[in-house]
């Protein structure tokens, strides 16, 4: 069992606080295991099992249960003859439509605590703003780390075992699956992402330009492009017609249902966001697989995005930096700190060792900055540190 300590060390402190907590992540990325953990816990506290409600809106058993009103009514009901205080879990909420009010209702209704779980990027937005400023507290949860990948194995790190993380990802699912059952899996999963998150729930009638969109991103994760770029892409390349404010729409939905994140490009000398270009990384890598088999010809695309959502995992702010001419790979800050980031899968050249440091090097502050790559020689020169990526992976970044 992988105790997943990174998000249960965020929740523990706040058990028994009026903050509703709320556990955002992606579809099979562990939320329901973590509410485990939690009921766990407080099992270990002593609070008995009827003081625990667990309502899983995946489950048939509250298939009927679509809006305020219905949930209202059956949290009457399991909670009205409980004695003391009562523990409430609600799994996968956003299947009901204006759930933030009885979530509301609740904190004034009964002597409770609150735990949800989501996976859409909307759910802490709009109507819940009005319902519930202030009084919540929100944990993103990713697929697993590479690190976790080690503790569920069970064994010290080495490249076989990073190459199966690279090549698969890290839906916990997936890890006492054989490699075609991974496969499957993986696109099983993006199905069901793809139909009830998205197709579903904004009614897309042209599923065809959904999906060439979505291969396109996953094909070009990393890179900077336009919804002009991509609509002139489709017509000349793929001979498909969608306009540019389509395509944008089209992104949002992607982004809502946490299966892409889309990283702003920052001016790092004036400060400032831009507009244009933005990139896009996959929430968990191993849907490239989806699209592209073992084709790992693009494994330094795929590296970058592992960082990436590494730095998410640790809490960083994260943007695509920009200096004159050069970009840097990832801007990251997390409360007064911030670093640079430059990623690559090997600086097996001068030319290589030039393209990823230089940028660094025309940054004039003081704040760390680094080259990760698999490189096993220290490759570090005036101030930029040089770290082996599986050792960023296991460590985090070195001072």
């Amino acid at each position: 069992m992988v105790k997943r300590d990174l998000y249960l060390n965020r929740i523990i402190p706040l058990i028994d606080n009026e903050l509703i907590k709320v556990i955002t992540g992606i579809r099979r990325c562990g939320k329901s295991y973590m509410l485990g953990l939690i009921k766990k816990e407080l099992i270990n506290r002593g609070i008995g099992e009827d003081n625990i409600i667990l309502i899983n809106f995946e489950s048939a058993k509250y298939r009927n249960v679509s809006n305020a009103r219905e949930l209202d009514l059956l949290i009457e009901s399991l909670v009205e003859n409980v004695d003391g205080k009562v523990y409430l879990f609600f799994d996968e909420i956003q299947n009901v439509d204006d759930w933030e009010k009885s979530i509301n209702a609740c904190r004034v209704d009964w002597d409770c605590d609150i735990y949800i779980t989501g996976s859409n990027s909307k759910l802490l937005s709009g109507e819940l703003a009005t319902h519930l400023t202030g009084r919540y507290f929100e944990v993103k949860m990713y697929p697993f780390s590479f690190k976790e990948f080690l503790d569920y194995k069970q064994q010290s790190s080495s490249e076989e075992l990073f190459n199966e993380y690279v090549e698969y990802g890290g839906f916990p699912q997936l890890f006492s699956l054989n490699d075609e059952d991974k496969l499957k899996y993986l696109h099983d999963l993006f199905n069901s992402i793809l139909y009830n998150d998205l197709i579903s729930r904004y009614q897309i009638r042209d599923v065809n330009i959904l999906e060439r969109l979505i291969i396109f991103l996953m094909d070009n994760v990393g890179k900077t492009f336009s919804a002009k770029s991509i609509s002139d892409y489709l017509k000349q390349e793929e001979h498909v017609k969608i306009a540019p404010k389509t395509i944008y729409n089209y992104i949002d939905y992607f982004t809502n249902s946490l299966l892409i994140k889309k990283v702003q490009r920052e001016n790092v000398e004036g400060k400032e966001i831009l507009k244009i270009h933005e990139k896009y990384y996959v929430t968990d890598h191993g849907f490239n697989q989806v699209f592209n088999g073992r084709n790992l010809t693009n494994v330094s695309r795929t590296i970058e995005n592992i960082v990436y959502v590494e730095l998410l995992r640790e809490g960083y702010d994260v943007t695509v930096g920009k200096i004159g001419d050069f970009e840097i790979d990832f801007v990251a800050k997390k409360h007064k700190s911030k670093v640079y980031i430059q990623v690559t899968y090997s600086l097996s050249s001068d030319e290589t060792i030039e393209r990823e440091f230089r940028p660094l090097l025309k940054v004039k502050d003081n704040y760390p900055k680094y080259v990760i790559s698999t490189d096993k020689f220290d490759f570090s020169q005036e101030g930029v540190i040089h770290q082996n990526l599986i050792d960023f992976l296991v460590n985090g970044l070195k001072y």
